[in-house]
């Protein structure tokens, strides 16, 4: 793992209680960042801050629904309040669900409300912090359903093309203002999300063999990706949605 000499630097991340999240959290420890970990699983987000502080970082927990915007709000000012600035941020936190119904309301009112308002509502916030500290940079999840389509999942597709357009959005807004804004969008991932639907030893097949590296990516592959965008070695890379996928949008 690269330590991107993050020290004295502040990162926050969202779904932090494992999968990428997790891993990227981590990731910004290990550069010497102090971190921010939010999650709406408590128990999920302490066990994060424990691994963190294990290695010798730093770090302090937030619950946050990112589809609220007055959480949102807390969860930023609690990175202030605990480490006096905001460097960094990675909107993570997202849902995926399979329902019979592809255009089930209530699916596609969570998907949005999550995957995409959830971005926004923090994209807004930490910028607000970090314009008054110089600039910092924010990287978004979106997905490689947010650069082609999928024609069983309409809500998860359109959130996800919806994280793509916002963080072009940002990278234009705040270009001359200090911050860039990215994003990654990977393949499928092993991760507590996915676990379910690769337990079928079919549909782990399907994936392995859709994907050019012939396996699907792990978390820290992602994390790695996300520190990178962050740190200055990326100092001129922003409106990129960077695909993480191990070959499967090279078709």
């Amino acid at each position: 793992m690269i330590n991107y000499g993050m020290d004295g630097k502040v990162a926050l991340v969202t779904g932090a209680g494992g999968g990428i999240g997790r891993a990227t959290a981590l990731a910004f420890a290990h550069s010497g960042a102090a971190v921010l970990v939010s999650d709406v699983s408590d128990e999920g987000g302490a066990e994060t801050v424990a691994q963190i502080e294990a290695q010798g970082g730093k770090a302090v927990f937030q619950h946050c629904d990112v589809s609220d915007g007055a959480q949102v709000k807390a969860m930023v000012a609690a990175a202030v309040e605990a480490f006096g600035r905001l460097d960094y941020a990675f909107n993570n936190a997202g849902i995926n669900r399979i329902t019979a119904n592809e255009y089930d309301d209530e699916n596609w009112d969570l998907s949005i409300g999550i995957n995409l308002t959830g971005v926004m509502l923090c994209m807004r916030e930490e910028a607000e912090v970090m314009l008054k500290s110089g600039g910092g940079a924010i990287v978004n999840t979106a997905s490689i359903n947010g650069l082609v389509g999928n024609p069983t999942q309409p809500a998860y597709t359109a959130s996800k093309h919806g994280v793509v357009g916002l963080t072009r959005h940002g990278a234009l807004r705040w270009a001359r203002e200090g911050i860039r804004v990215n994003a990654v969008c990977p393949g499928v991932i092993e991760t507590p999300m996915s676990a379910q639907a690769m337990a079928d030893p079919a549909a782990r097949k399907m994936i392995e063999e859709m994907t050019p590296m012939g396996r699907m990516g792990q978390a820290a592959e992602i994390a790695g990706a996300v520190v990178w965008l962050c740190s200055d070695e990326a100092s001129f890379v922003t409106g990129l949605p960077l695909v993480v996928d191990g070959g499967v949008t090279a078709f």
